[in-house]
């Protein structure tokens, strides 16, 4: 692959596309769709190899997946054809990000690379000093990531040229929240961080009581992120203060999505917790799986979580709705499109159910 491929100027969105972690930079779970029925059968299965330990996204009926073998797959939605795959350095954990036409995503080499989503060819990648597990996120033309090396990282989603790195007292594996007034991050020294997306200085830190691997949402001025301590928390985003906080059973890891006044969100514990958005009171909680480490996500009137399988639950009371279950390792986020949902699994596997 070289280095040849244009990247364009500026996002172009379908109804139908799943751009980044939970489909968009709002975050909020994805989508008003009614609930679905339970899927009736595969529209079809394809092995790409390796385990898949990211979640896909869609763009222009075209599925990109990473694999840990260090490939990015594009793959025809209606079929599961393949249309190009291109080797990265290393193996990948990243969620791909979308930005227009090209594909973003982060690699154990602790590179960013971004790929012309059209042909398969690189546009430019980017070098940090740790792998990247994080998805970059992109907001008015910059891509923000964070890395193993304990900094964040503002580049140009355009060119990859550098805006700005910023030191943290850890290393950073979850997916930072680019909101108006400022970027939102977990860190592993047990920080959320806001910093200023502008040049990457510190706004504010609250210290939780352990590491953080989550990814935040951010709903009006309350910021949502799960902690290592067993906690959920709700923080205000302009100064930095606990709203509240929820006590689960273990480690969350699972980035919250939010659907109105509920937040969703699923704890190592094996529940999934739904709390109110305004003063973290449990609505209710319904065993989900034996880890839950993958966002659910959330529709109008009902929840999509993959752990061991795919399920449904009602969101005004968490009663489940249906189960599909698929192969082992299913723990990731699936992407709905209309009446498709798709899902891939730790062995490689990438599904299109109807």
């Amino acid at each position: 692959m070289t280095d040849k491929s244009p990247v364009p100027a500026g996002p172009a969105v379908n109804e139908n596309d799943w751009v980044t972690l939970l489909k968009d930079n709002a975050r909020t779970g994805g989508f008003d769709a009614p609930a679905l029925p339970s899927p009736a059968k595969a529209r079809w299965q394809e092995r790409v190899g390796g385990s898949i330990r990211s979640a896909p996204v869609l763009h222009d009926k075209t599925l990109y997946v990473t694999s840990s073998t260090g490939y990015l797959y594009a793959l025809q939605a209606d079929t599961g054809r393949q249309k190009w795959k291109f080797k990265a350095g290393g193996q990948i954990h990243s969620t791909p990000a979308l930005f227009g036409s090209v594909v973003l995503f982060g690699c154990d080499d602790g590179r960013m690379y971004a790929v012309n989503g059209d042909s398969g060819i690189k546009a430019w990648e980017t070098s940090t000093d740790g792998e990247i597990w994080a998805s970059p996120v992109v907001r008015q033309g910059v891509a923000y990531f964070g890395s193993a090396d304990a900094h964040v990282h503002a580049v140009e989603a355009q060119t990859g040229k550098r805006r700005w790195k910023s030191g943290l007292g850890g290393r950073v594996y979850g997916t930072a929240f680019a909101g108006e007034k400022g970027l939102y991050v977990g860190c592993g020294d047990g920080n959320v961080h806001s910093l200023d997306a502008a040049t990457g200085k510190i706004q504010w830190s609250t210290l939780t009581g352990n590491g953080i691997d989550s990814s935040p949402a951010l709903v009006g001025d309350t910021l949502l992120i799960g902690s290592q301590d067993f906690f959920v928390y709700a923080i205000d985003a302009n100064i930095g203060t606990v709203r509240w906080k929820y006590e689960t059973g273990l480690g969350v890891s699972a980035a919250p999505a939010v659907s109105r006044d509920v937040v969703v969100v699923g704890s190592k514990d094996g529940f999934l917790y739904a709390l109110e958005l305004g003063t973290g009171k449990l609505r209710w909680k319904v065993p989900a799986g034996e880890v839950i480490t993958g966002p659910a996500v959330v529709g109008d009137s009902a929840i999509y979580l993959q752990s061991w399988g795919l399920l449904a639950l009602e969101l005004a009371t968490g009663r489940v709705l249906w189960r599909a279950g698929l192969g082992s390792g299913v723990q990731n986020v699936p992407v709905i499109a209309g009446r498709t949902i798709y899902l891939t699994s730790h062995d490689g596997d990438v599904y299109a159910l109807e």
